[in-house]
């Protein structure tokens, strides 16, 4: 009779397994069989319930943003901001456990972390109040103004249907017939496009959002997660070497830091402007593809994030963390930016198809305070009221609520139902912002380090595309769209 070789012994001493009824498993190496070589059997419960979970143990990956990964910390107040917020979270000295996740826009799960590529920057606080998320990016801006544009900008930044592969061409056909996104595009394609590590990145809500006090006085505030480590950048050949050598280099760097005890830390400051000063600036301060000048609305420092505990479960406590902007709490809320007023339904909505209805219910989306709502039912529904009353109003005793009246966090709006552009303002143009961004604030290497980037990245497209690909930097700076047309050589 031939003999396995029998491995080393393990120093860890099982106990043994149970199967999914909490029951114990007979084996998790070995099925039950008629006999040595004969069929398996359909009643090896072990056996079936193992290959059915393992079909069905991936859940669709996020749309935009699914390459990522994150951890949990802490946020404390350093600087009294009572003045401008009410929310609790907010007030001096509170310290509040949180959960930032970082990630990538436009690559696939498998995709590396260091294609050039926008970087997302989410937030959760849970606070005593409830969840609170600011979903942000690693730059102040974004392409574009309108939520309708979104899924049409997404497709464009994805694959080709026909051959399944990503597409120069297609890129900027979109962007050049949207010179909105000028601004976003110079960042991505500048210095700031290739982020050393999450560590080493700014964080920004860059949506509008409203703080109101406990008077009641409206304000309008803008988020920055300013990096302690300072920011550093890598080259196009770092990180096409980084690519290629470990595709998860971004994901080991924060995970590898936190676990060292060397705990990155962002400094949280808010631009704020007075309610009624947004109605006459010179630049729609609702527009998501421009910023508001630090010299008018300069940072007031908030508090420090500080991220000092790895998950101990990726998919658990990363993959099925539902981050959305719709999670807000009293003394903050929204704005006329129609970007975030359409992430305020989508994100949540998706979060809804990718885990479930009840994905509120998992450990790491729970908020601190016990909830009490009407939702019912559904797949995975784990809370329940038992037989509380499944409708409000009710003379059953359940809680319910019944406001009426001006909401503390609404803003005036008036006018014919319409389809439109924001209307401009004095200051308002798709270029001029762009334009400082790239003659101003990059060094002249820089902004030839950014004309050889866009020859590489123009590389594939058609000539009516590469045309307007001139067209549109030369509107943001002369000298980047002449020297492009002669290094692109075309």
């Amino acid at each position: 009779m031939t003999h396995r070789p029998t491995p080393p012994a393990s120093s860890a001493q099982p106990t043994g397994s149970t199967m999914y009824n909490g029951a114990p498993a007979d084996s998790d190496r070995n099925s039950l069989s008629q006999g040595n070589l004969g069929p398996l059997l359909l009643h090896d419960v072990q056996l079936v319930d193992t290959l059915a979970h393992f079909n069905r143990e991936s859940v669709p990956e996020r749309r935009p943003h699914a390459k990522g990964a994150g951890a949990f910390g802490t946020f404390t107040v350093t600087q009294d901001v009572s003045k401008w917020t009410k929310a609790d979270f907010l007030q001096p000295g509170k310290t509040t456990r949180t959960l930032t996740r970082f990630s990538t826009v436009a690559g696939e799960m498998g995709s590396p972390d260091t294609w050039r590529d926008v970087r997302g920057f989410s937030t959760r606080f849970y606070t005593e109040e409830g969840n609170f998320d600011l979903v942000g990016n690693n730059t102040p801006v974004f392409f574009i103004r309108d939520p309708m544009k979104f899924p049409h900008f997404i497709h464009s930044q994805k694959r080709l249907a026909s051959n399944g592969l990503r597409d120069n061409n297609m890129q900027w056909d979109f962007w050049t017939l949207n010179p909105e996104s000028a601004h976003q595009v110079s960042y991505l394609m500048g210095p700031r496009g290739l982020p050393k590590s999450w560590r080493t990145m700014n964080g920004y809500s860059s949506h509008t959002y409203m703080w109101i006090n406990a008077s009641g006085e409206r304000f309008w505030v803008k988020y920055h997660f300013i990096s302690e480590q300072g920011v550093e950048n890598l080259s196009n050949a770092e990180a096409e070497t980084l690519a290629g050598k470990d595709a998860e280099y971004h994901r080991r760097d924060l995970w590898n830091a936190i676990a060292e005890g060397n705990f990155p830390s962002w400094k949280l400051s808010v631009q704020v402007m007075p309610y009624e000063e947004a109605k006459t600036y010179r630049i729609n301060p609702f527009d998501l593809t421009k910023v508001w000048p630090h010299a008018d609305y300069p940072l007031h420092e908030v508090g420090v994030l500080t991220l000092n505990e790895n998950p101990e479960n990726y998919f658990a406590q990363i993959e099925q963390a539902a981050f959305a902007p719709s999670n807000y709490v009293p003394g903050t809320g929204f704005s006329p930016d129609k970007m975030l007023l359409g992430r305020v339904f989508a994100y949540a909505d998706a979060q809804r198809y990718r885990i479930g209805p009840n994905y509120d219910q998992l450990p790491v989306n729970q908020p601190v305070p016990e909830v009490t709502t009407y939702k019912q039912d559904g797949p995975m529904s784990y809370h329940h009221h038992g037989s509380a009353p499944t409708y409000a109003p009710n003379s059953m005793g359940k809680p319910f609520s019944d406001f009426e009246g001006r909401v503390e966090d609404g803003w005036e709006a008036d006018g014919e139902m319409i389809r439109a552009a924001y209307e401009l303002r004095e200051d308002d143009d798709d270029f001029s912002q762009a334009h400082d961004l790239v003659r101003n604030v990059y060094t002249e290497q820089e902004r030839d380090e950014l004309v050889n980037t866009l020859v590489g990245a123009t590389e594939g497209t058609n000539d009516e595309v590469f045309e307007r690909v001139i067209w549109y930097w030369t509107n943001i700076d002369e000298e980047v769209g002449t020297k492009l047309r002669e290094r692109a050589n075309r």
